[in-house]
């Protein structure tokens, strides 16, 4: 009888995980298990939205990539710091966070679409061009020289 209330229990939670009610939670849900076991947390976020079904090849490939991640080609995992959070209304934003490795920083973005009650991924993207991007944005047409 508590084999069965334990596994109902942990079905539920795991139903649930990543069911939040505000984005912020959704993405330190990912983060936490990315911790652990990336993709796993790649898996779990794409589960937030119904219509991945039709993107599985997709998604495998993200897996693939967050797994190459390992300690021996990028170092060891640190953690993660908020980028910048574009709001385009009140049922689409962007998250762009930076992932802290030894070797180099990585870039995570995240969409999320809430339809309806729920938020969803609407999109989830990996890059490495952070070095590229501080760069650019040192140059001198960048800059406000008209400060007194």
């Amino acid at each position: 009888m508590k084999k069965a209330i334990l596994i109902t229990l942990v079905t539920l939670f795991s139903l649930t995980t990543f069911g939040q009610s505000n984005p912020e939670d959704l993405i330190n849900t990912f983060f936490k298990e990315y911790a652990k076991t990336p993709s796993k947390a790649v898996e779990n976020i794409y589960e937030t939205n119904p219509w991945s079904s039709r993107i599985k090849d997709g998604i495998e490939t993200v897996k693939n990539e967050v797994n190459k991640y390992t300690v021996d080609y990028v170092g060891k995992y640190y953690g993660f710091e908020l980028i910048t959070k574009k709001q385009l209304s009140e049922s689409f934003i962007l998250y762009s966070y930076i992932v802290k490795y030894d070797r180099q920083p990585m870039r995570f973005i995240f969409k999320l679409y809430k339809p309806n009650d729920k938020w969803t991924l609407y999109s989830f993207n990996i890059d490495s061009n952070l070095s590229d991007e501080i760069e650019q944005a040192a140059k001198l047409y960048y800059l406000n020289l008209d400060k007194n």
